[in-house]
């Protein structure tokens, strides 16, 4: 029998998934299947569908820390500072919704990179899932300035 003259029995459901992309994402979500890399190449940048809550828990906080980081902000520009980022400088005092969107937006497009790299190794030397941790601590550290400023606002000359 030649190769030509065999019949292959398809294995396949005749569903093709890959043309319901949201169907797909959301059954992906409650049932992530690659949960760790594959190959040894994988070691320094896995492709993953499931992360640890600890990941999400960051992923919260960091975006609460930003919510709170906005309003320490605007209270400090009500009593006469100034915004130092550039970008967000645009938008203050007048497009204040402007300001929470593009403050909360810039916040989460960071953290999906972040949770992107969460499972590699960054530089090959430590896990990315550190730079959310660093990412925390920042926001901490800037929260406490801000919340001394507003204790003790600098005299104005």
């Amino acid at each position: 029998m030649h190769a030509a003259e065999r019949v292959v029995q398809e294995r396949r459901s005749g569903i093709e998934r890959r043309e319901h992309t949201v169907a797909a994402y959301w059954r992906g979500a409650l049932n992530p299947r690659r949960r760790a890399g594959r190959r040894a190449s994988d070691r320094y940048y896995a492709i993953i569908d499931w992360h640890s809550p600890r990941v999400l828990a960051l992923v919260m906080l960091i975006l609460g820390l930003s919510t709170l980081d906005a309003v320490l902000t605007l209270l400090l520009i009500s009593q006469g500072a100034s915004e130092m980022n550039p970008v967000m400088a645009l938008f203050v005092p007048d497009k204040l919704g402007w300001f929470a969107a593009v403050k909360l937006g810039l916040t989460s497009l960071g953290t999906l990179v972040l949770v992107a790299c969460a499972r590699m190794k960054v530089f090959r030397l430590f896990p990315g899932e550190l730079l959310l941790y660093l990412v925390v601590a920042c926001y901490i550290a800037l929260i406490g300035y801000e919340l001394f400023l507003l204790e003790n606002p600098p005299p104005l000359h």
